[in-house]
């Protein structure tokens, strides 16, 4: 099992496929496993490194502290510790702004920044929710209830769509071994509300890439936009019938955009 040892964490991580180096950051109450329908590709044109981030999968200790400067000073010292040297890397909602955070900190780290339905934004609407899931796992409702509340924030309407499709998910979320427990995902959502707010991205010095899902409930594209607008070198793209999680909705699509960017071939 890969693991960093830092003064404060032990950062487990995943390691896949050779080639240019390639990080990618999970998002809110997610871990490396996150990242599933996207590393077999991906692994095939690059060397994939996963972290599971602070709070979250097989990091320890699970009450560590935790902040955007936590999270980025992680996968920042994970990349030294693998000699990465100028690493692409790619967010997917709070792992978008643990990126910007990395690019922002220390420029010659990152080559390429691929942000994943996530802008630096607060919407009380976002915030409200949380809120209400937390209290659903924290108040002894049946264990799969808050996830049925909140899958439907995350996935596009055709995934409700298919028989069985939802139940399978519940089941397999609830068998998952390194789920993310309800007291840390509370430390995680309010270190998120504090990240949100901060100012991120006018700094950013490396081409990026913004992919947004076209009905995402959680970052929409009207106002993911105008929060990315001040990133100098950045292209943005919306990725159609895709919620939040775009890379599980449409991940064929993501790749298509997602590829030629990082291996320097889109315009």
């Amino acid at each position: 099992m890969p693991i960093l040892a830092l003064p404060d964490v032990t950062l487990h991580y995943e390691i896949d496929g050779k080639g240019p180096p390639l990080m990618l950051i999970a998002g809110t109450a997610s871990d490396s496993a996150s990242w599933a329908p996207l590393v077999e590709p991906l692994a095939q044109r690059f060397t994939v490194i996963r972290p599971d981030n602070r709070s979250t999968g097989r990091t320890r200790p699970l009450d560590a502290p935790l902040s955007l400067p936590h999270w980025a000073g992680d996968a920042l010292a994970l990349a030294r510790h693998l000699d990465l040297g100028p690493v692409a890397v790619a967010g997917h909602s709070l792992g978008g702004m643990i990126a910007i955070a990395m690019a922002a900190e220390a420029p010659d780290s990152v080559s390429r920044l691929a942000l994943l339905a996530s802008a630096p934004m607060v919407m009380a609407r976002n915030a409200a929710l949380f809120d209400l899931m937390l209290r659903l796992r924290e108040e002894g409702q049946p264990p799969d209830l808050w996830l049925r509340a909140f899958l439907p924030w995350l996935f596009h309407p055709r995934f409700f769509e298919a028989p069985g499709q939802l139940d399978a998910a519940i089941a397999q979320s609830l068998a998952y071994p390194h789920a993310q427990r309800p007291e840390q995902m509370r430390a995680q959502v309010a270190a998120l509300g504090q990240a949100a707010a901060a100012p991120l991205a006018a700094g950013l010095r490396c081409p990026t890439l913004a992919l947004l899902a076209a009905d995402d409930l959680l970052i929409p594209p009207g106002p993911a936009r105008a929060a990315l607008a001040e990133i100098p070198d950045l292209r943005v793209e919306t990725i159609p019938d895709s919620g939040h999680s775009l890379h599980w909705d449409a991940p064929q699509a993501v790749l298509a955009a997602l590829i030629p960017f990082l291996t320097g071939e889109a315009p």
